[in-house]
């Protein structure tokens, strides 16, 4: 059974990491449904969460591969964690006088930020969990999106203990 598994991979922060992991995956056959990659408290560390659909044969095998990579620190899988995950997005909707109101008041009930005004749109910062975004993105759609951006997910363990400090790995 085909499930959605976001892992995170503690890898060396260095030219090239980032292309070496998104070719293991394509070469596999393997699709990246969302990929952040950012920094971290370690300069020399960067910090890769990774969306992917599959059983745990396919999990398994994303293991082995990415472990492979000699720059590949650590591999863990949220799956049976404690976690908080949060997307971003950035939408540009059309908003002419007469539904700026309603574009607004969803905006509110979403706890959404417009960030910028025009004539004829409004841009509009949503942050929570993918379920939320996707919602809020459902709503907006009949007023007409012109412009969309997400950043895909992230994720970090609940408590005291950082990702780095759990055992074991996917």
């Amino acid at each position: 059974m085909s499930v959605q598994h976001t892992i995170t991979a503690l890898v060396e922060n260095r030219p090239g990491v980032l292309a070496r992991v998104s070719g293991l995956f394509s070469r596999r056959g393997f699709n990246i449904e969302s990929l952040a990659v950012s920094i971290t408290e370690d300069p020399s560390v960067s910090r890769m969460t990774i969306v992917v659909n599959g059983d745990e044969r396919t999990l398994d095998q994303i293991e082995k591969q990415l472990h492979k990579l000699i720059e590949v620190i650590k591999v863990f899988d949220y799956a049976n964690t404690q976690h908080v995950d949060r997307e971003l997005a950035l939408i540009k909707v059309t908003a002419g006088p007469d539904k700026r109101a309603e574009i607004m008041q969803i905006s509110d009930i979403f706890r959404a930020k417009i960030i910028d005004v025009s004539e004829r749109t409004l841009t509009i910062e949503v942050t929570g969990p993918v379920e939320k975004v996707d919602a809020f993105q459902n709503l907006l759609t009949p007023y007409g999106i012109k412009e969309l951006v997400r950043t895909g997910k992230i994720a970090l363990t609940r408590g005291a203990r950082s990702t780095a400090e759990m055992r074991g790995s996917v």
